[in-house]
């Protein structure tokens, strides 16, 4: 069978994920790429079929094979015959299924599948990763937990700012996670007005507690906290950042780490629909896959040694990179890195 992956899910990072995986799957050394897809809905067979179409092979649970009959659409494999036989699967379920699918499917065939990936909500899954942060703490991971699209943005400012030279450079980091309410691809979920969220824990949200865990994976304990808001806005979030540092640094000296950062795109723009509207115009799926895109023009330097600023978060496009590195990663861990060159179109130095 070669290399098979096999995505469970096909929402809003799924669908992409499956199109991308497709789109470049000779490059990337996979020899076939299947998909789950839950409900036999009519309004979905326009997006399976466009699957199909790049080569995708649809998987569905045996009771309903007649239901996407009846669409015209054409099973290959059944759910547990499509994990059975993947060489990584890729949970892109709603939150909590993810951890469901785990104890009851993912740990039969631990023996037969190298990995299983989840995405940033099913928290517990497995060790957290986000490409260009800790791929030094990837070994032999069963099961890897690609970080949330907000907790990428985090990650990555706090090691642009902060981290380029040493961990110990970093003091502490405050956040503002100020996000879309909803997906354009999704019809529920809106808000009428700014909502602010609840702190949970000694960290705030569940970003900056993400956040603690992936660096915690490289042997860091980083003092950080994150607040979050929904804005009645489909575009893109945005982060609010406070980065206290230990060296004295200036602010032409950020924004140049900034610009010669890897994965990280910079902008002059300062609205999120002239930056969405960028991706939808040159990404992949319409997505940056950048892990962030830096506002130039909001980055400050106080006192030496307090950074503050804005970046927009790549809705779900960063995860997208962090999820196809870790397949690489699995598949073919000596060279991982450089067959991921081929989504250099999709990585922008500006925006």
């Amino acid at each position: 069978m070669g290399n098979v992956v096999h995505v469970v899910g096909t929402g809003t990072i799924g669908e992409p994920l499956v199109g991308l995986l497709c789109d470049m799957k000779h490059q990337l050394g996979i020899d076939e790429v299947t998909f789950y897809k839950h409900s036999a809905v009519l309004t979905d067979r326009p997006k399976v079929k466009g699957l199909l179409n790049r080569g995708g092979k649809l998987v569905v649970d045996k009771e309903k094979i007649k239901d996407f009959r009846e669409l015209d659409l054409e099973p290959e494999y059944t759910a547990e015959e499509a994990i059975e036989r993947a060489t990584v699967v890729v949970d892109c379920t709603p939150k909590g299924i993810g951890l469901q699918n785990k104890e009851k499917f993912y740990k039969k065939y631990e023996d037969k599948v190298t990995g299983f990936l989840a995405q940033g909500s099913e928290f517990g899954f497995g060790k957290m990763y986000a490409a260009g942060i800790n791929d030094d703490a990837l070994n032999s991971d069963k099961y890897i937990q690609i970080v949330s699209c907000n907790t990428h943005n985090i990650a990555v400012a706090i090691k642009t700012v902060a981290m380029r030279q040493s961990a110990d450079n970093f003091v502490s980091g405050r956040f503002v996670c100020i996000r879309r309410t909803n997906d354009i691809s999704q019809s529920s979920g809106f808000v009428p007005s700014p909502e602010v969220g609840v702190h949970n824990d000694e960290r705030g949200t569940h970003h900056a507690r993400d956040v603690w865990h992936l660096y915690n994976t490289l042997g860091l304990d980083l003092d950080v906290f994150s607040s979050a808001m929904k804005v009645n806005t489909q575009y893109m979030h945005a982060i609010w950042f406070d980065i206290a540092v230990k060296k004295e640094t200036s602010t032409e000296e950020i924004i140049d780490n900034f610009i010669n950062e890897p994965r990280v795109a910079v902008t002059n723009k300062k609205l999120a629909n002239l930056v969405f509207s960028f991706g939808r115009d040159h990404g992949h799926y319409g997505r940056i896959l950048n892990q962030t895109v830096a506002v130039l023009p909001t980055i400050f330097v106080r006192n030496k040694h307090e950074v503050v600023g804005f970046c927009f978060t790549p809705q779900d496009g960063n995860s997208l990179l962090s999820s196809v590195t870790a397949v690489e990663h699995l598949l073919y861990p000596e060279d991982y890195r450089e067959r991921i060159e081929v989504l250099s179109p999709f990585l922008f130095d500006e925006v």
